[in-house]
């Protein structure tokens, strides 16, 4: 049984308590594939960002540039996490 502690005295949690706790649990190990996917595109959308100028209007882009910026949009395409085996970012 899973224990709280009120008032410094440790006590067992009620069945109910014990309830809404597993839910809880539940609901987050639940959630997981959906934070690592949340972290990856934050962490793409940073790159992108530092290379944003790249597509301004007075800027003519690469095809380097180009293939760069569009591997980096579909690597959620391939990856559901940067802990994916063989995740690696494009390289500039």
């Amino acid at each position: 049984m899973t224990k709280k502690v009120i008032d410094g005295i440790e006590t067992d949690l009620t069945a109910e308590e014990e309830l809404a706790l597993t839910a809880a649990n539940n609901a987050y190990a639940a959630g997981s594939a959906d934070r690592a996917m949340a972290h990856l595109r934050s962490a793409r959308t940073e790159i992108l960002i530092e290379s944003d100028w790249m597509a301004n209007s007075d800027v003519t882009m690469t095809d380097a540039w180009k293939t760069y910026r569009q591997a980096l949009r579909d690597i959620t395409k391939t990856y559901s996490s940067m802990s994916d085996d063989g995740f690696t970012f494009p390289t500039k």
